[in-house]
């Protein structure tokens, strides 16, 4: 991972938890978009695994797909329509599961999202 991306404690938390045997581990639902993700000079915010939230929260929807890359890598990826989001400057992203957590912060410079164009991203899960 890099330092603009980080699995959260509840993420971790939830992790051991079902490696006890307490609980297993809920679904990854979909994405978690957001606006908040560079300070006021346009330097991105490193995320904090103690963050349960993106700085400023635009959209959630669920993902597209996903990939198992490896033994240890599963890619998701989500695609914003021509009519989400028009004109944002999308500079946070994240994973939240069934439970509404969020278990993964992605922080980047700002893409600017026009309203005749679709996009996608993907988040790397590795463990």
């Amino acid at each position: 991972m890099t330092q603009n991306q980080i699995i959260t404690v509840a993420a971790r938390k939830k992790m051991l938890r079902a490696r006890a045997g307490e609980i297993q581990l809920p679904k990854i639902m979909g994405f978690v978009f957001g606006d908040g993700g560079v300070n006021a000079s346009g330097e991105v915010i490193s995320p904090l695994e103690s963050e349960s939230k993106l700085k400023h929260e635009i959209l959630r929807k669920a993902y597209d797909k996903y990939t198992i890359l490896d033994d240890t890598t599963c890619r998701y990826e989500c695609t914003i329509a021509e009519n989400e989001l028009p004109n944002a400057l999308i500079s946070e992203i994240g994973l939240y599961d069934k439970d509404g957590d969020i278990l993964v912060i992605k922080r980047f410079s700002k893409k600017g999202k026009d309203a005749d164009l679709s996009m996608t991203f993907w988040i790397n899960d590795t463990f």
